[in-house]
């Protein structure tokens, strides 16, 4: 009987293959490879897979769990990085660990395959476009019950036009759903005439068109406003580990050294032009209000420069005795100006969900969650701060244009998962922020990859990753609009969520399927 069922789950070896060709084309779309055209067809074997195993609910779950856990393991394997480098854990358990992760992930992909199964024995091979809708609703379902949306299918796409055309209007599930529209539109007509594949592939010259143009029109018809401030980013490659106290106060020196050197170059021509240092998340570890010497050379800095500083730095919470992760601004003046505390904390690493608090200890430090959307003051504009895993936030930096920023700053630090895909897939979030916004997006980093992201989604003037360097930037006032995402948040999620539930209530209404 036991031998039955896991016969009953086990798809055929076809099918697997299928699948796992699905996940290695869209790995092959993601950070480093980024070879994102894979994308718009990687999921053709996926759904002829779930064509082959319709019949059978549990073999397409399997099926789609199958190319989940490939996919997640395939661009999410760098998450073993700090747990063998700095905490010593033995190579095999950690990547065993992260596999089980990938696995949890794994189910989602999974539900997409049994929905779509269910759909191709009630309405055939038509049922494969409505796929798209049902793959949102699995990212979106994924979004909602993990906190973490990491490489939707979307973000592959972060560095081509299709993610400036598209993502001001439905954020980047409505990328998601462009992407795996072709894949549904090619795998149609492969199932019904291969002729037809000749207006699939016509539907990818097309929006490949329509993004070339999107991108000329906005990069040859920008508008640059007048500048408000000068911004000095500095990336300064600080070591991970192996720093002793004497090292960490060379090094803190360094960064404000750098940052006067480039306060000297600033041009003369507008000298009321006001300046703000930016400096990354990092392992430095700054506790601006209880380290008085720190206080005083700060205050030293910014009075001798005539330049506010932006930092990382614990702060206290009076309510429980905690501490927030927030990012402090000091004035030119030497007093503190501004002050957000990180809302969005990373899960484990940072903050510890209550259900977990007294058995598992967090990786960095149990810190309170931020309260406030906090604008920090720049110049004559106003920003909004995402501080690292926070750029994974639509809604956030939503928020924050909806209470008026005209621009955003990332601080944040990769440097704990070494020089892995993790970089560049960072920076596909920050990518999506700026074009959902229509905003600014600059990105100051530990160890790359510090940018400016302009409103298009272009990624301009960028450090080497791993590198010391520094970048001067200006921001401006913004015009003050609002996209359609900044105002309606994630309505495509729940359009698609609300469709794909029309579709399972037709799929099952008039007849039983049998499972």
């Amino acid at each position: 009987m036991i031998a039955a069922a896991i016969k009953n789950l086990i798809p055929g070896w076809q099918s697997a293959l299928l699948a796992l060709l699905a996940a290695v084309l869209l790995i092959l779309a993601f950070p480093d490879f980024e070879y994102w055209l894979l994308a718009w067809f990687a999921l053709v074997p996926l759904m002829w897979a779930v064509e082959r195993e319709k019949e059978s609910v549990p073999k397409s779950v399997v099926i789609g769990w199958i190319f989940g856990t490939t996919f997640f393991f395939g661009t999410c394997w760098w998450l073993t990085f700090a747990p063998i480098h700095y905490a010593a854990f033995p190579w095999p358990l950690a990547y065993f660990l992260i596999l089980i992760a990938c696995a949890g992930a794994g189910i989602f992909p999974g539900i997409f395959a049994a929905l779509l199964a269910a759909m191709l024995r009630r309405f055939g091979s038509w049922a494969l476009l409505a796929a798209p809708f049902v793959w949102v609703s699995s990212e979106f379902l994924r979004y909602w019950l993990t906190g973490n949306n990491w490489n939707a299918v979307g973000y592959s796409q972060a560095f081509v036009g299709v993610a400036g055309f598209f993502g001001g209007f439905g954020g980047v599930l409505i990328v998601s759903f462009v992407v795996v529209l072709a894949s549904a539109i090619l795998a149609t007509c492969l199932q019904r005439n291969w002729w037809g594949t000749f207006a699939g592939l016509s539907l990818l010259s097309g929006i490949a068109c329509l993004t070339a143009a999107h991108n000329f029109l906005v990069h040859s018809a920008q508008d640059p406003r007048p500048a408000t401030a000068n911004i000095v980013a500095i990336q300064p490659n600080v070591p991970m580990s192996g720093v002793d106290q004497r090292k960490l106060e060379e090094l803190q020196k360094r960064q404000f050294d750098l940052a006067e050197t480039e306060i000297t170059k600033l041009p003369t021509a507008n000298p009321e032009l006001p300046t703000l240092v930016v400096l990354p998340e990092s392992p430095m570890n700054f506790m601006y209000n209880d380290d008085r010497e720190f206080q005083r050379f700060v205050r030293e800095f910014t009075t001798r420069n005539n330049a506010g500083i932006l930092f990382n730095s614990a702060e206290p919470d009076a309510t429980n005795g905690k501490y927030f992760n927030s990012a402090m601004m000091i004035g030119p003046d030497g007093k503190p100006a501004a002050q957000y505390d990180k809302i969005y904390l990373l899960p484990f690493g940072e903050a510890v969900p209550v259900p977990f608090e007294s058995i598992v200890p967090a990786f960095v430090g149990n810190f309170s969650y931020g309260r406030e959307y906090d604008l920090l003051p720049v110049g004559d504009s106003k920003a909004g701060v995402m501080i690292c895993f926070e750029s994974h936030f639509g809604q956030l930096s939503r928020e924050y244009v909806r209470n008026g920023a005209d621009v955003l700053i990332e601080m944040t630090n990769d440097g704990y998962l070494g020089p892995t895909p993790v970089l560049r897939q960072h920076l596909a979030n920050a990518v999506f922020r700026a074009v959902e916004t229509r905003r600014p997006v600059l990105r100051v980093t530990n160890v790359g990859i510090t940018a400016y992201i302009d409103e298009s989604g272009r990624v301009r003037d960028p450090l080497p990753s791993y590198q010391e360097g520094t970048r001067v930037w200006t921001v401006s006032e913004s015009d003050g609009s609002q996209t359609f995402y900044v105002r309606f948040g994630d309505w495509f999620g729940w359009l698609c969520s609300v469709v794909t539930f029309g579709l399972v209530v037709l799929t099952f209404r008039k007849r039983k399927l049998r499972i």
